[in-house]
């Protein structure tokens, strides 16, 4: 059998008619319900009392259960990456390359209703070492309550890539193919770490994170061993997984983008079935559980999603600041996803501090998302603010 040839060129001409266009999109039928917000937090492995327990959450500044900052991805479609998925590009599929976020409103509470405006802001293409031509485009989604108020703006970047040319390059994936094997010893240990990062935070409770220093290194967070069943979790913990929850108010080319036959929806099949759209079940998605059609775009077995490591980042921030801090903005590169049998490590150090903030100090903390063998995943900064003392 002939090998293909590979590909040198992506043909964008699809794309540069979307660019600085508003979008449409799904949108959500229903208000934000208080178990939407437990359920999150359950998804994301993040046991802050804040987000699930009424009697905690009581005696916070809140006076209830409130979403974490995090979870205003979960308030859209698509995880904030459609706007960055326009155009055809036939025989495509797309990774998360990064989230940028602005936050400068007030905090998702249950019985808000959020809706998003989308634009696609910019691309390149750029030749990789992955998958030869590889777009990477951003994609601008703000989040607004009932009122009127901008809750934040997320940049998310896609990386557009041949999902043929990234398996050929792949290979037979090796060794690679295979989870890592855990002792009872290690897994212990995991879990001693996972117990000691959540007593940081607890142990913290509704107190105000004060006296922060340049040099200060936060508390290492160990998410894992991950495997098909936490993937499977995170996905249903977004709420756009709930058959019926959306409607689309606009035109957007996400679903025309080019995705090869495997990742596809079959939206008439989902008339009768929803889960032929699913996603999960059959889609862009079945890839992160099936290692059957994660090595058919380029990854070796079942691996994990970009927005809930952007999540996992921001309630890492969020736990460290306290119920009192904030995560003004945050700039966070994707190099890698979490895959089954990994463990994945949060670490943080304050590299600057503000201190002409009106509302507190600003601290500007370096965050490092590495796995077991220390091969980085993501990095990037993040502004906080501190409470004033």
């Amino acid at each position: 059998m002939t090998e293909p040839e590979p590909r040198t060129t992506m043909d964008t001409s699809q794309v540069d008619k979307w660019v600085g266009v508003p979008l449409g999109g799904g949108q959500f039928h229903d208000d934000i319900h208080i178990n939407d917000i437990r359920r999150w937090a359950q998804g994301m492995q993040n046991p802050n009392p804040l987000y699930f327990k009424n009697e905690f959450a009581a005696e916070s500044v809140f006076g209830e259960i409130v979403a974490p900052q995090s979870f205003t991805v979960n308030c859209t479609i698509g995880h904030g990456a459609t706007p960055a998925i326009q155009g055809n590009i036939e025989g495509t599929h797309m990774l998360f390359g990064g989230d940028e976020w602005w936050f400068n409103g007030p905090r998702i509470r249950p019985g808000d209703r959020v809706r998003s405006d989308r634009l696609l802001f910019d691309y390149v293409v750029k030749n990789t070492k992955f998958a030869g031509p590889t777009m990477f485009s951003r994609g601008d989604t703000t989040y607004i309550n009932q009122l009127g108020q901008v809750i934040g703006r997320q940049r998310s970047t896609s990386i557009r890539y041949f999902a043929e040319e990234a398996a050929r390059i792949a290979g037979d994936y090796g060794k690679a193919r295979e989870d890592p094997i855990w002792t009872d010893e290690d897994l212990e240990k995991i879990e001693s770490q996972k117990l000691e990062y959540y007593r940081s935070f607890l142990d913290l409770g509704h107190d105000k994170r004060l006296f922060v220093k340049v040099g200060d290194v936060l508390p290492t967070r160990p998410i894992g061993p991950h495997t098909v069943a936490t993937f499977t979790t995170e996905w249903r913990s977004y709420t756009m997984t709930i058959w019926g929850s959306t409607y689309s108010d606009g035109t957007s080319s996400t679903m025309d983008a080019g995705w090869i036959p495997a990742m596809s929806r079959d939206a008439e099949g989902a008339k009768i079935d929803p889960s032929n759209s699913d996603g999960l079940y059959k889609g862009p998605s079945r890839g992160h559980v099936q290692p059957k059609y994660a090595r058919l775009i380029g990854m070796p077995r079942s691996y994990g999603y970009g927005a809930t490591m952007g999540a996992w980042i921001l309630d890492y921030l969020a736990n460290w600041a306290g119920e009192e801090g904030v995560v003004l903005h945050s700039d966070m590169k994707y190099t890698g996803p979490a895959h089954t049998g990994d463990v994945t490590y949060l670490n943080g150090e304050v590299t600057n501090i503000d201190y002409d903030g009106a509302a507190g100090p600003i601290a500007t903390v370096a965050v490092r998302m590495t796995n077991q063998n220390d091969t980085v995943m993501a990095k990037g900064d993040a502004e906080v603010q501190l409470p004033a003392g």
